[in-house]
């Protein structure tokens, strides 16, 4: 039996406990679906040596991997916009339209340090909400790439935003 096959059918036989084991830890059902998605996306567009043995550590250690990731997205994401609500929260519509215009040009002038590539894929992450894995899919580049690339482009733009402010 071949990798795909063997991943097919441990993904028939554990799809449903490995969600509900994702879905307690991130107390989102479709999260948690999307997640487990992910995880068998990545075990089947892989290169890795995988028998009927191995197969259920990596999907555990895979699916661990990705609900840290996400408590971190997560963590980041609640703070920024509490952060933002404590800044701005008692601005009108057009001050907030005006302070969102202002945020956006200095992300740009961050992202002129960035290679072509590298502001093509960020503007997909940050402005579209892509993830990593759809970006992939969209543009055809190696996971790999697409992490590094982002990567490379947030450690830019964090760098200038920290310059200037």
């Amino acid at each position: 039996m071949n990798s795909h096959e063997i991943i097919d059918q441990y993904y028939r036989a554990s799809r449903s406990e490995i969600v509900k084991y994702v879905s307690l830890r991130l107390h989102n059902s479709d999260e948690a679906e999307d997640l487990v998605q992910n995880v068998f996306l990545r075990l089947l567009s892989g290169h890795r040596l995988i028998s009927e043995v191995t197969l259920p550590h990596l999907v555990y250690t895979l699916c661990r991997h990705l609900i840290v990731d996400w408590y971190r997205r997560h963590a980041v994401r609640s703070e920024a916009e509490t952060e933002l609500k404590m800044l701005y929260g008692g601005v009108d519509s057009a001050e907030s339209g005006v302070l969102v215009r202002d945020l956006n040009e200095q992300l740009e002038h961050g992202l002129t340090r960035v290679s072509k590539k590298g502001r093509e894929l960020y503007r997909m992450h940050i402005y579209d909400g892509l993830k990593a894995g759809d970006i992939c899919q969209l543009t055809d580049l190696p996971y790999k790439t697409v992490e590094y690339q982002l990567g490379m482009a947030r450690k830019q733009v964090r760098t200038y935003l920290q310059k200037i402010s």
